[in-house]
């Protein structure tokens, strides 16, 4: 699964707001993590609340594209079965 993801680094609380519109057209996955966007501090956060949110492995999430960038490419890596239960769990925000 592939996932457009704008990522806002320095936030009060690591937290999956929802879904927004680009300028492009594209939605993307809010998120907002604590981590400073150093060092790729930021993208491991990004990973971390990712894996917690939706069950899956750190090590079966990687970014794409836009490593330095707000905007990036992330890939989950599941079983085309659980894409619907990872989606449902990204909408809860619990």
């Amino acid at each position: 699964m592939v996932l457009n993801v704008r990522l806002t680094p320095g936030a009060s609380v690591d937290d999956l707001p929802g879904i927004e519109s680009g300028a492009d057209g594209r939605s993307y996955l809010k998120a907002r993590v604590r981590s400073v966007a150093e060092k790729g501090k930021a993208n491991m956060a990004l990973i971390t609340l990712l894996s917690k949110r939706t069950g899956l492995a750190k090590s079966s999430i990687h970014i794409r594209s836009g490593g330095k960038s707000r905007l990036k490419t992330v890939f989950l890596a599941c079983a085309a079965g659980r894409m619907k239960d990872i989606l449902a769990r990204l909408e809860n925000r619990s």
